[in-house]
């Protein structure tokens, strides 16, 4: 029994470190760019998009489709660097302990 009240005590600690990650992560901004950074797109640790800075230059009707296409890069590229914050994130808190595929935390 007292096997399972460590393993308890263990999921326990885990759990609210789990929530200590989630409150750091929903707190941070993560930015991400595109053409030179010409086009910038900032994401909340959820994922929301909370801003967007655009080069005056890029205004220009005639470019409208590269403009298009570079606020998704910048999107993609800022949502690829949250991933990356969030499994070191992860990785810290988990102790390097390998899931199986396709398991996540919290279970």
């Amino acid at each position: 029994m007292k096997n399972l009240a460590g393993l308890m005590k263990q999921a326990s600690q885990m759990q609210q470190k789990m929530q200590e990650m989630q409150a750091r992560l929903e707190g941070m901004e993560i930015e991400g760019e595109s053409g030179a950074g010409m086009v910038r797109v900032t994401l909340t640790g959820k994922g929301e998009m909370k801003r967007i800075k655009i080069d005056p230059k890029l205004a220009d009707p005639a470019e409208m489709e590269v403009l298009e296409d570079l606020i998704i890069a910048a999107h993609a590229d800022a949502k690829r660097r949250l991933e990356s914050v969030t499994a070191g994130e992860m990785q810290a808190l988990t102790g390097g302990i390998n899931l199986p595929p396709g398991m996540t935390l919290p279970f």
